[in-house]
C-alpha cells in the first residue's frame, strides 16, 4: 500500500455525453472552456506543489473525460506537477478518443499508465447504460497501447445493466483476457444507482444484486486462474501493476486536489474545490483559492475511515481491529475474512458483504 509521500488528483470535467449512471461532476456543454481551464489547473498546481516538502510521486487525471485534452495540454499539467523521478502518471480515456498518435503523445508528455472506460463489449449493454456509442475494438485499443509503450494500462468494465446477460458479461471479460499485449490491470464495477441520475428515475433498469453477486464470484475465480491478484474489491492486477495512486486513497494517504470539484486530503485536512468550471477559472486567475469547503478529520473518525478503506483491499486490517464475536454472527453461512499473518483480509464472500463487515470494526463503535 501507500508508503507515504503525496499524490495529485486533477479533475477534467468535460465529456462528449453523460452516461445514465454517472453522478460525477461533468459537463457536456463547456468544451469552449478547456484552454482556460487547463491554464487554471497549471496555475493552481504551481501554487500547491510549491508547498510540498518533497515532490509528489503520483499524478492522476480523472473525470469527466481527460482524453478530451491534447497531448500538449496534458504535458503542461504534468510539467507543472514537478514530480519525483519514477512517478506514476495516470490518465482516464474514453476508448473512442484513442489513437496510437494520441497515446504516444501522452506517453511523451510523461504519462505512464492509461485507464480505458470500455464498460462492455455488447451494444445493447452500452445502450442500457446510456452510452451512445458502439463497442470499441479492443484489439485496436491494445495495439495503440503497445505502440505507445506505456508502462501499464487498465480497462474498466461495469456489470449489472438491465440489458446485460451473464453471457454478455463473460464475453466482455474473455475478450479482455484475450488481448495482446496482455492487459495488466482490470477494474470491474457493480452498477450502482446514484441519486439524481437518469438511472435513478428508472426503477425497471435497476441492477439485480443477486445476479451481480454471481457475476462477481465468477469473475474473481476467472481472474485468479489467469494470475491476476486481488487489489481492491473492484480491482485486480498482474504482479507489478497495481495502481499506486489508488493505493494512496485506500490507505488514507495525502493527495492534492486540482480542478473544479476535485477533492484533496493532507494529514486529516480534507477539502474540495468549487464545482463550477467558470467559477474555478475565475477564482484561480484572480489569485484566490478555489476551495469551496473543508473539514478536519482526526482521532477515532480518522482511524475508522482508514480501516474501512483498507478492509476493502488485499492489505486488510490488523486482526485485532475487528470484533470477532460480532463477525461470527454475520458469518453463519461461511467465513467472511481470512487471516494472513496478523492481518484480516476479506474472502470473496466477505467482499460481497463488505459494508456489513465494516460495521464489525472496533473503530466503528
Amino acid at each position: 500500500m501507500d508508503s507515504g509521500g503525496t499524490g495529485i488528483y486533477v479533475h477534467i470535467p468535460f465529456c462528449r455525453f453523460r452516461c445514465d449512471y454517472c453522478a460525477f461532476i461533468t459537463y457536456t456543454d463547456r468544451d469552449h472552456l478547456i484552454d482556460d481551464y487547463v491554464t487554471a489547473c497549471v496555475e493552481q498546481m504551481a501554487r500547491e506543489v510549491a508547498r510540498l516538502d518533497v515532490p509528489a510521486d503520483t499524478l492522476y487525471l480523472g473525470g469527466g473525460t481527460p482524453s478530451r485534452l491534447t497531448a500538449e495540454q496534458v504535458a503542461a499539467i504534468v510539467d507543472a506537477a514537478s514530480l519525483a523521478t519514477g512517478a506514476e502518471v495516470s490518465i482516464e480515456c474514453n476508448p473512442e478518443d484513442v489513437s496510437a498518435d494520441l497515446l504516444l503523445g501522452y506517453r511523451q508528455a510523461g504519462v505512464t499508465r492509461a485507464s480505458f472506460g470500455v464498460q462492455s463489449t455488447a451494444t445493447r449493454v452500452l445502450e442500457s447504460l446510456g452510452r451512445p456509442e458502439s463497442p470499441v475494438s479492443l484489439q485496436f485499443l491494445a495495439h495503440a497501447v503497445g505502440a505507445s509503450q506505456l508502462q501499464s494500462w487498465n480497462i474498466d468494465l461495469i456489470y449489472g445493466a438491465e440489458a446485460e446477460t451473464s453471457e454478455d458479461f463473460r464475453t466482455s471479460v474473455e475478450a479482455v483476457l484475450a488481448l495482446s499485449p496482455v492487459l495488466p490491470h482490470l477494474s470491474a464495477y457493480a452498477l450502482t444507482v446514484e441519486a439524481g441520475t437518469p438511472l435513478s428515475r428508472a426503477p425497471d433498469r435497476f441492477p439485480d444484486e443477486d445476479l451481480q453477486a454471481d457475476r462477481y464470484e465468477w469473475l474473481t475465480a476467472r481472474l485468479e486462474a489467469e494470475g491476476y491478484e486481488f487489489e481492491e474489491i473492484s480491482s485486480w492486477a498482474l504482479p507489478g501493476h497495481t495502481c499506486r495512486h489508488h493505493q494512496r486513497y485506500w490507505s488514507g494517504g495525502n493527495y492534492l486536489g486540482i480542478g473544479a470539484g476535485a477533492h484533496g486530503h493532507l494529514s486529516g485536512h480534507r477539502y474540495w474545490n468549487t464545482v463550477s468550471p467558470e467559477r474555478y477559472i475565475s477564482m484561480i486567475s484572480n489569485g484566490a483559492s478555489a476551495i469551496a469547503g473543508e473539514e478536519f478529520v482526526d482521532g477515532p473518525r480518522q482511524v475508522f475511515e482508514t480501516e474501512s478503506l483498507l478492509l476493502r483491499t488485499a492489505t486488510g486490517v490488523a486482526w485485532e481491529a475487528l470484533d470477532h464475536e460480532a463477525l461470527a454472527i454475520l458469518s453463519e453461512r461461511g467465513p467472511l475474512i481470512q487471516r494472513r499473518d496478523d492481518r484480516a483480509v476479506l474472502t470473496v464472500a466477505g467482499r460481497l458483504l463488505a459494508n456489513r463487515v465494516i460495521l464489525c470494526l472496533k473503530s466503528s463503535r
